[in-house]
Order: C-alpha cells, then structure tokens, then sequence
C-alpha cells in the first residue's frame, strides 16, 4: 500500500498538499487539467523531489528519506526514455542486469514480459523500429521487470493516437493485475481515468478536490469541480448546488412526437415511443464496473478536466433566468444535434437557457421537443 498523509511542498508560487492511498492491488489514476500537481506528486513519491512536510510510506515503512533508488518503485515517464543502444531485450533486463540478477534469470523474465506485453520474439529487435505505442509497452516491461513494490506512470500515453492509446490501456491495466501492483497512473484525459482506474483522485490547485470509484465521481461528485471533470453536466440552480447529468435528461416521445405525446398520460408515452427514460437505467448510461460513463466514453481523449466537454457542453446556470424544474415537462427548440457515433447530444433552447441532452433519436435544428429531468437523478455538489 502506498500512503501519502499530509505531503507538502511549497514553491512560492504553488503549493502541494495532498493525502490519499493506495491499496495493494489497486491502480489510481491522478486527474487534473495542467498545473495541478499530478506529476510533482508522482515525482515524490519516486523520491525524485523531497516534500517539506508529511509521511510517505509503502506497505508500512515510511519511505520519506529515502534516495529513488533504495524505493524500489517502477516510474514510466511519458517520453519512453529507452535506450537506443540496447536492443529490446536488453533495455527490459537493464535495471536486472544493474542488480546484479543472474542471466539465465534475466533471460526468463524478459520472455515473460514480452508475453504479456504482447510482443513475443521482439527480444533482438532495436527499439528505434518500433512504434510509439510498442515502445511505451517496451518502457511499463522495464519498469515492472524487478518486480517493483509501486509502479508510477506519468502520462504515457499521451502522444499515442486515440486507437492505440486504448490497446495500450489495456494492456496496462492486464500488467497491473497480473502483478497486482499499488499503481499510480497520471493523466489529464478523463477518458483514459475512467476506463481503468479503481478509483480516480481529482486534482485541484495542488490539492485533492475528490476522491472515490469513477461511479461514485460520476453519479454523485461532491463538487463543481468534480462534476466538470467527469463529464458534461447541467446545473439547475444559479448558484450551482443542484446537478445532473445530460443523459438523466427525458426527451419525452422523441425528436418528431410532441404533438402526439401531449395527447397521453407520461406513462403511456413513455411506453408507446420506447424513447423515455426511466431512474432504473441509470447503469445503462452511466459509468459501469469498469468505470466509463456513457457520456465520457465518447468524448475525444484530448479533454481538459476544467471544461466541459468540446468547450461547451456543459449547461451552465449562470445562463439560466431562472432555477430549471424538476419532474415538470419543459418546452423547448433543438439548436443544433450532435451525431455521437451510437448516440446523438441535443442542444435544446428553453426558457431556461440551453439543456443538452442525449439521446439515440435524431432530432432536426429548429425541431420543437418537450424535456424533463427526473428528481431523482438531481445530485446536490458543493462550489
């Protein structure tokens, strides 16, 4: 287990003070946009730089003074750092080699590795002839081949593309459980935190804003800030106490069935067009046991936790005239509809401001549809 109780460092113009653990088998991912301490907190626990105050220990024994390399702590750093001279194989056993393993042992371990990294036989092979993704496969191998008792990764994949970063995702997290490790990934893309963390930990200015299972973080996060950096939210009050999610939002009778719609009790129309939304599907759309929401995991991997997504989803109050109702039909016009892949987000102009909502209707710019939001999938957030 890794625990950092109370971590401090102060550089005048920021501030770290952070406390969280990690447990034996668990991988925790640190989410902030830029500037929010994820990678100076991963560099201390590597004991590449020193906090000021605070214990940090490791299955029990407090490792604060400890020079990196007596931590025993695997750290995967965002730009491979392999070495161009050795071959494969050899940039795998090096840390091995430096320790003084025997050969034949070397040699065991690198051929394993390569099994579960995917890349069997790559053992001669120089690195500078594979690709970016194969690489970093290469650097998290080297990094776990000791057996390490942490493994810290720094934004690894960021300069994947979008398809192979989540190939190597999944590889990552195959390592992480077959070594059940203490892991800490950091990232700024909600989407990748999501997808494999056990729990995510939401940095903020230094600090940890919120902590807790993607779920939880997603369905009912304790703040603003939280709630923007899982996903696209609506706030129905001004002062932005009350939230949820788009996907909560009922298009009733879909895009094309107002008038019809309006004839029939909720419940018959609910029923008759298939396209309303009930409380009980709340694990359909939303995060599921591992961790992607639905309106998340269609995002593209490049989002700042900070924002909405795309710059604009986001409903804000601020906007609003007025508080949005809940349980209560409200009118409106579709400004524009977004084609999600299996999905479609609606923008929806009302009287109280723009709504997006999700749906798997299509609806037309200018198309009049009536929406409402379910008390029972509000969430209160502080600011």
């Amino acid at each position: 287990m890794i625990e950092l109780d109370g971590i401090r460092r102060d550089y005048g113009d920021f501030v770290l003070d952070v406390s969280f653990r990690v447990g034996d088998d668990e991988l925790v991912t640190l989410l902030g946009p830029s500037g929010s301490g994820k990678t100076t907190t991963l560099r201390i626990i590597a004991g590449f730089e020193r906090s000021e105050r605070g214990s940090l220990t490791i299955d029990g024994r407090d490792i604060s003074a400890l020079p990196a390399r007596r931590r025993d702590i695997g750290y995967v750093f965002q730009d491979y750092t392999l070495f161009p001279h050795l071959d494969v194989a050899e940039n795998i056993a090096y840390g091995l080699r430096v320790f003084g393993v025997p050969r034949v042992e070397r040699g065991r371990r690198v051929e394993e590795l390569l099994e579960l990294i995917g890349l069997p036989g790559f053992g001669p092979r120089a690195v500078h002839t594979l690709s970016g993704g194969e690489q970093q496969r290469v650097a998290v191998a080297r990094a776990l081949a000791r057996r390490p008792r942490a493994l810290l990764l720094d934004e690894p994949f960021s300069s994947v593309d979008s398809e192979r970063r989540e190939e190597l995702l999944e590889y990552l997290l195959r390592l992480q459980r077959n070594f059940s490790i203490p892991t800490v990934f950091v990232t700024h893309s909600r989407t990748d935190a999501m997808a494999i963390s056990d729990r995510i930990v939401i940095m903020k200015e230094g600090r940890v804003d919120d902590d807790g299972s993607p779920r939880r973080l997603y369905e009912s996060p304790a703040s603003v800030y939280t709630a923007r950096a899982l996903g696209p939210a609506i706030f129905l009050d001004a002062a932005r106490t009350r939230m949820v999610r788009p996907e909560a939002v009922e298009l009733l009778g879909g895009c094309g069935e107002v008038g019809a719609a309006v004839d029939g009790p909720a419940g018959e129309r609910e029923a008759d067009t298939g396209r309303g939304r009930g409380d009980n599907e709340t694990a359909a759309r939303g995060p599921d046991g591992e961790g992607e929401a639905e309106a998340g995991r269609k995002r593209s991997d490049n989002e700042t936790p900070a924002r909405g997504p795309d710059g604009e989803a986001e409903t804000s109050s601020s906007s609003t005239p007025a508080d949005i109702p809940v349980d209560t039909e409200i009118d409106g016009v579709v400004l524009r509809s977004i084609y999600r892949g299996a999905w479609f987000e609606h923008r929806v102009d009302t009287g109280y401001g723009t709504i997006a909502v999700i749906d798997d209707a299509a609806c037309s710019e200018g198309e009049p549809v009536r929406l409402r939001i379910p008390a029972g999938r509000v969430v209160n957030v502080r600011r």
